[in-house]
């Protein structure tokens, strides 16, 4: 080949016990889960706050559930939308669809308005699932077809009676009620009455499963159309990979509204007989009181996540040795972070290294990984078993050399079907090139080297072009978090006369450190002992804290437009 990349797996020889190969069977969602319920009938499915399901109870509450839908004219190719997080009734919803033919349409449960009345527009949903706190949000909405039935759910659905008393105590209390209205249904009222039994819908496991929404990148978010097959692909990679079993637990703390917390955290440990710890929200308290009392085999989240974990005092002193694996992807994990965690693990009697992957909402979410077994240095891994990855010319199918910067491409059966009612940009992302498969077009550069590992650089829209260099924003806030005086940083680029774009940082600070000049200087000039001139910040603005967006992800659009509005008031 012209550009040297002679063996198109070559990561295949670290795989140890992976198997290069899966088989996928030909089923629906509801069909897989159905089988792990006839296999494993006893076994544990779901853990929420104490209140659990074995697999038989799951299947029974997803038929019920279905058979509710059913009755208020959920069909197949209808859509649902499910504005729900990670709780019992949102997993429950999800499956049911699925064995009705129809499609659910999965967003945040704490979205705006206008945006609900987007997802309703681009979806079609006529029937929609929420919580009871978001009536309001939901109700307020004006889409093209108006909403025939409203299912509220409850926190206090599944919790014991104490627990319920304790929630409606420190926050249920405070839920506006919810006024008369013909179109709601209560979750717990709905499925409590007996239904007519709905069969299950003949369908292909090539068939829409799911609809879940970008992240906006480019305007409004796009609707991304994942089949039975791309679940069940992605989740029987994740689980080969990581070496999901019927003894496993997982911490579900990513939301179902998120490719990895509905495609790992709940699907794949559910095909593999495992169980979920269902988690609605996340604060650090709150989850080191899980780890500690449900001691979960498998963690996986963001690197926001872990940063939080690691600083939280009370995870000190935990025994670590209840956990078998962790992962972190959505975003470049620094170095800092992934060493202070390892610390905090090892010192509670662990022994886990924190590896880097990598995926996107368009193969339901990570599709390669660092393997259990290994470690490179700054890599996010290799492609799972069936998956395909290589580095391309931007804008082109042409590969470029190893080692050699260029578009992460991937290829196999994860790949989305879509994006919902988008022809253009369908076919801007999904590309058949001269081999004759089909290549997602990322957005995203990074590199491979000879073994196959890949390494992620940056999205390309975020790449900063400062006098005509390319600034790698990821790469200075690695160099920015090793400082011992940083807490968290983010780098952005700002418009600039004669720069084009100007690097700037934002940084918080440990609680040790002082904010001034002095400091501010001081990490400029720890900047340019590590990086050429051109990446090293031209300013340096303190915070007490860093948005983040609606899966945790440090907000760097938000920073930059705040800046660009303080510079353009101030003139």
């Amino acid at each position: 080949m012209v550009h040297g990349v002679n063996d198109p797996a070559p990561w295949l020889r670290f795989y140890g016990k992976v198997p290069a190969r899966l088989d996928y069977p030909e089923h629906t969602l509801y069909q897989m889960i159905a089988a792990t319920a006839r296999r494993s009938p006893a076994a544990l499915a779901w853990d929420f706050f104490d209140t659990t399901a074995n697999y038989r109870a799951l299947l029974a509450s997803i038929d019920r559930c279905a058979d509710a839908l059913h009755a208020l004219g959920l069909g197949r190719g209808d859509r649902l939308l499910i504005a729900m997080p990670t709780m019992p009734q949102g997993v429950i919803a999800f499956y049911a669809a699925n064995k009705l033919g129809a499609v659910p349409a999965m967003i945040h449960p704490l979205s705006t308005t206008p945006e609900i009345e987007h997802y309703l527009d681009a979806s079609g949903a006529e029937i929609a699932l929420t919580l009871d706190a978001c009536y309001g949000r939901l109700v307020a909405a004006r889409p093209r077809r108006p909403l025939r039935h409203l299912l509220l759910a409850r926190v206090g659905d599944y919790l014991s009676p104490p627990k319920r008393v304790a929630f409606w105590l420190r926050k249920g209390r405070h839920i506006p009620p919810v006024p008369a209205d013909p179109r709601v249904h209560g979750w717990r009222e709905l499925l409590a009455v007996d239904h007519p039994s709905a069969a299950e819908a003949e369908c292909s496991t090539h068939d829409p499963a799911a609809i879940l929404f970008s992240g906006g990148t480019t305007g409004r978010p796009k609707g991304i159309v994942l089949s039975h097959r791309n679940f069940i692909a992605q989740g029987m990679q994740a689980a080969a990979w990581a070496r999901f079993g019927a003894a496993d637990a997982i911490l579900a703390i990513l939301p179902i509204f998120h490719g990895f917390g509905l495609g790992v955290c709940v699907n794949a440990i559910l095909m593999a007989g495992g169980r979920s710890i269902l988690v609605p929200s996340f604060d650090a308290a709150s989850v080191a009181r899980l780890l500690r009392r449900k001691r979960p085999s498998l963690l996986v989240g963001v690197p926001t996540l872990y940063a939080a974990l690691a600083s939280d005092r009370r995870l000190a002193h935990v025994d670590w040795s209840f956990l078998r694996a962790a992962f972190s992807g959505a975003d470049t994990l620094p170095r800092p972070v992934k060493e202070r965690f390892e610390a905090m693990v090892a010192g509670g009697g662990g022994d886990v290294r924190l590896l880097e992957g990598y995926g996107l909402t368009e193969a339901v979410t990570a599709i390669m990984a660092m393997p259990l077994d290994g470690y490179r240095e700054g890599s996010i891994g290799v492609p799972f078993p069936d998956m395909l990855a290589r580095i391309c010319r931007p804008g082109s199918a042409d590969e470029v050399a190893i080692g050699e910067e260029g578009e992460i491409c991937i290829s196999g059966p994860a790949l989305m079907q879509g994006y919902l009612d988008q022809p253009e940009a369908t076919g801007e992302a999904l590309r058949r090139h001269a081999d004759g498969r089909v290549w997602l077009h990322t957005g995203d550069l990074g590199r491979q080297d000879a073994d196959g590992f890949f390494y992620f650089s940056v999205r390309l829209k975020r790449m900063i072009k400062s006098s005509g260099f390319n600034v790698y924003p990821a790469q200075v806030e690695a160099v920015l978090e090793r400082h011992p005086a940083v807490a968290e940083a983010c780098v952005v680029g700002v418009p600039d006369a004669t720069q084009v774009e100007r690097v700037i940082a934002f940084v918080v600070l440990q609680a040790s450190a002082v904010a001034g000049d002095a400091t501010a200087s001081a990490l400029i000039d720890h900047c340019r002992g590590h990086l050429i001139k051109w990446s090293c910040p031209r300013e340096i603005l303190f915070r007490t804290g860093l948005p983040k967006t609606l899966v945790g992800k440090i907000d760097y659009r938000a920073l930059r437009q705040e800046h660009i509005d303080r510079e353009q008031a101030s003139r």
